[in-house]
C-alpha cells in the first residue's frame, strides 16, 4: 500500500462488523488510509476456531500490504508441492512444486498455518492500532443509514454510529440479511476438521505439502502445522441427511461410514483423531450487489464458498486491501470507494466460487468420471500448471483495482 504505516487521521470513521481475518484485516487496511475504526465482534473475545488453512502467494501479497506478512511467514510452514493423490488405489494425480520456482513466477510462498496463528498475526497489529477502537461481546441486530452515515443497533439496544459500515461478520452475516436478503445454499456435503499431534500421524504420510485424497464423493486433505509438530486433517463426504449450515461435535463412527471404500493408507489417518468438529458447508449465488450507499460487505459475508480451493481467508484478505485501495484511489469518497471496490471484487470471488464448486467435483468423481479426472493434468509441465494457477495466485497490490491479475 501507499500510505505509511502511521497515516494521519482523516476524521473519517468506519463501523466494522466481524472480528474474524476479513474483519481485523478491513480495520487494518482502513486505518492505513487515516480513517478510524469501531470493531464490534459478537465473541466475548476475539479468536478463531477451526485447525489449518492454506495460503497461497495472493495472501502473502496481501498480508504484506497490511504489513504483517513477516508476522504470518513466522508462524507458518512453508510446503515444497501441492499434491493429489487418488484415494481409491493410492496413485499419486498431480504433483505441484512450490519451491523456488513457483515463488519466482508468483512473488510468494505457499504455505499452510494453524487458523489461531493467522488471525493473531494480523490481531497483534490491530490491537497496537490507535485508530482502532474493539468491542466485543456485541451481536448486531439492525442497521440503517440515511446521507450523512450509518447506525447499527445492537441485541441489547446499543446504538453506534459511524461514516460507513463494513458487515465482515461471516457466513450468517446479519448485514448480509438486511441488504441484500438471500437464501444460502447447503450444499449437503459434511467436513471434519481435526488436529493430530505429530508422533500419532503415520510416518509416511508426514509429509511437507497439503495432501488431497480423492474419493468417490469423499476426500481426505492432511498438512502439517507449528512447524509439523501437529498436522491438520480434514474430511469431507456427501451426507445421506438432509443437511443444514452449522457446526457440531462429530463422530468418529459417521466418517468411517462414508470411507469404506478408499484405500488402506489414507484410511488409516480417520482411526488417529480424538475430537472431530462437524461442518454441514454452505455457500451462495455471486450476486450483483454487495452493498448500497454508505455500506458494503467484505469475505464470507460477501462471498461464502466450500473449501476445494483453499481460499475463504485468501479472499477475505485480499477484499480487505483493495477496500483500503478503493478509499485512497476515491479520496477518500467512502461510497464511491465501496463501489469501485465491489465493482473488482464481485466478479473475482464469483470466479472463485464457481471454480470451487467444479473442483469439489473432480476432487469427488467416481466411475469414469474419475477416470477422465485422473487423465486431466497428465504430461502438464511445472510451466503449465503455473499458467493455469495464474489467474488464482497472480493477484498483486498493484492490479487489485483493475481486477487484472494476469500481470
Amino acid at each position: 500500500m501507499n500510505a505509511s504505516n502511521n497515516p494521519q487521521a482523516t476524521g473519517q470513521s468506519v463501523i466494522v462488523v466481524g472480528g474474524g481475518i476479513g474483519g481485523l484485516a478491513a480495520a487494518l487496511a482502513l486505518t492505513r488510509q487515516g480513517v478510524a475504526v469501531q470493531l464490534l465482534e459478537q465473541a466475548a473475545h476475539i479468536g478463531e476456531i477451526g485447525a489449518g488453512i492454506q495460503l497461497g502467494p495472493n495472501a502473502f501479497a496481501a498480508l504484506d500490504a497490511l504489513g504483517v506478512g513477516a508476522a504470518a511467514r513466522g508462524r507458518a510452514v512453508f510446503t515444497d508441492h501441492i499434491i493429489m493423490m487418488d484415494a481409491v488405489d493410492a496413485h499419486e494425480v498431480v504433483r505441484i512444486d512450490t519451491g523456488e520456482a513457483f515463488r519466482e513466477r508468483f512473488g510468494g510462498p505457499y504455505a499452510v498455518i494453524h487458523r489461531a496463528d493467522i488471525h493473531l498475526s494480523i490481531l497483534e497489529a490491530v490491537q497496537q492500532n490507535p485508530l482502532i477502537r474493539f468491542r466485543t461481546s456485541t451481536q448486531i441486530a439492525a442497521m440503517s443509514q440515511d446521507g450523512k452515515g450509518v447506525e447499527v443497533t445492537d441485541t441489547e439496544g446499543n446504538r453506534y454510529r459511524a461514516d460507513a459500515l463494513v458487515g465482515a461478520d461471516g457466513v450468517k452475516s446479519v448485514i448480509r440479511e438486511h441488504m441484500v436478503g438471500d437464501p444460502a445454499r447447503v450444499t449437503g456435503h459434511v467436513v471434519y476438521r481435526a488436529v493430530v499431534d505429530r508422533e500419532n500421524m503415520p510416518e509416511e504420510l508426514r509429509i511437507n505439502a497439503p495432501v488431497l485424497w480423492a474419493g468417490p464423493h469423499c476426500h481426505l486433505v492432511h498438512y502439517p502445522l507449528r512447524g509439523g509438530l501437529q498436522y491438520n486433517l480434514v474430511v469431507t463426504f456427501h451426507s445421506r441427511e438432509q443437511e443444514q449450515w452449522g457446526v457440531r461435535e462429530g463422530s468418529k463412527e459417521e466418517v468411517l461410514s462414508y470411507f469404506e471404500g478408499i484405500h488402506p493408507r489414507p484410511r488409516q489417518m480417520l482411526d488417529r483423531p480424538t475430537s472431530w468438529k462437524r461442518w454441514a458447508t454452505a455457500d451462495r449465488e455471486p450476486v450483483e450487489r454487495w452493498g448500497q450507499g454508505r455500506a458494503t460487505l467484505l469475505g464470507d459475508a460477501a462471498h461464502p464458498m466450500t473449501q476445494y480451493m483453499a481460499q475463504g481467508a485468501c479472499m477475505a484478505l485480499e477484499d480487505a486491501v483493495t477496500l483500503g485501495e478503493a478509499v485512497r484511489r476515491c479520496g477518500h469518497d467512502l461510497q464511491a470507494a465501496f463501489r469501485l471496490y465491489e465493482s473488482v471484487r464481485i466478479p473475482r470471488s464469483a470466479r472463485v466460487v464457481w471454480s470451487t464448486r467444479e473442483m469439489g467435483r473432480l476432487y469427488h468423481a467416481r466411475g469414469v468420471e474419475r477416470t477422465v479426472r485422473n487423465m486431466l493434468w497428465t504430461g502438464r509441465s511445472q510451466s503449465q500448471f503455473y499458467d493455469a494457477l495464474q489467474w488464482l495466485y497472480g493477484w498483486k497490490v498493484e492490479n487489485c483495482l483493475a481486477g487484472n491479475t494476469a500481470q
